[in-house]
């Protein structure tokens, strides 16, 4: 059965009556939340992460440097650190421009395999989270993911995309299609997100299409997969970074969903995303159930070759 998020967050508010402190319960009401299209309260309630222990370690939040509550910007340093997966970084790298229109010049303390991207996709100085990092002087920080809560409201729509600038080009021979069957396996949810091994092979039989792992690709990091990326006609991906980056690019990017866990972000019954308006979302209709989203993506491909040659319904030119 797949996730109601009303159903989710009444048993949330609920439980919220009993312990109304409860940073894990709050947490979850702001997913909930932000499913149903509430991304003020929902932003707000996921800044309680940080007091979740087994989400962010204390040193994620440990600098000497006054956090960010909305105070003026114009003329400051700001600092933005990652604290969140790959894919999360890019989808909040959306807020950066703004950071910069307020005046701020931006610093990004960044996950590596997104350095470069970020340096030259957004403008920011990124500094490699490597080792022991020595900053210098800020006027303020922010967790990337605290800047949604901070920008909504006013705001009551994400920032669309795209807002990462295009790369040149890298092209692979008669590569139209990026195809990514499988996320990163230390996800909490990466055993539903994924496809198995077998489906995945299929996926890659198709016509064009081209595996973007970095073993097959020579991607050293996500900003010469951007420069593929940049490339392709389609980008077909699982719920992974890949998916986010396609759709920070403004490429067309299918994303195939699980029925189980399905993250907040992609909302509930949609095929389309306020975060990314070049994707279309492909839904399981029921938990472990990959086959009926293989042949909807299949299908969604015969229609798209045929709408590219102008051909009718049965084969013949319209």
């Amino acid at each position: 059965m797949t996730r109601d998020w009303r159903v989710t967050e009444r048993r949330l508010r609920g439980a919220l009556t009993v312990s109304p402190d409860d940073a894990r319960l709050l947490v979850g009401l702001g997913e909930a939340r932000l499913a149903q299209g509430d991304y003020g309260e929902g932003f707000a309630l996921l800044r309680r992460w940080w007091d979740v222990p087994e989400r962010y370690a204390a040193s994620d939040m440990d600098f000497p440097i006054p956090r960010w509550s909305g105070e003026d910007l114009h003329g400051k340093r700001f600092l933005v650190c990652s604290s969140a997966g790959l894919g999360d970084q890019i989808m909040m790298a959306r807020f950066v421009p703004l950071l910069m229109q307020l005046g701020a010049t931006v610093d990004w303390l960044c996950t590596p395999p997104l350095a470069r991207l970020f340096q030259r996709s957004l403008g920011v100085n990124v500094i490699p989270a490597v080792g022991e990092v020595r900053l210098g002087a800020y006027d303020f920080f922010s967790p990337c993911w605290d800047l949604a809560s901070l920008f909504f409201p006013p705001l009551t729509d994400p920032p669309s995309a795209p807002y990462l600038a295009h790369p040149p080009a890298s092209t692979l021979p008669g590569l139209t299609i990026g195809v990514v069957t499988q996320g990163n396996p230390k996800h909490v949810n990466d055993a539903n997100r994924s496809l198995p091994e077998p489906l995945g092979r299929e996926l890659l039989s198709l016509p064009g299409a081209v595996d973007l792992k970095p073993e097959n690709t020579g991607a050293r990091d996500l900003y010469d997969t951007a420069q593929i990326v940049a490339g392709l006609d389609l980008v077909i991906s699982v719920d992974t970074s890949v998916a986010h980056l396609a759709g920070a690019m403004g490429k067309p990017v299918w994303i195939m969903l699980p029925a189980k866990d399905t993250d907040w972000r992609w909302m509930e019954g949609r095929a389309d995303s306020p975060w990314y308006p070049s994707g279309r979302l492909f839904r399981q209709p029921s938990v472990g159930a990959w086959r009926p989203v293989l042949d909807e993506v299949r299908e969604a491909l015969a229609d798209r070759k045929r709408a590219a040659t102008g051909e009718g319904v049965d084969g013949v030119a319209a």
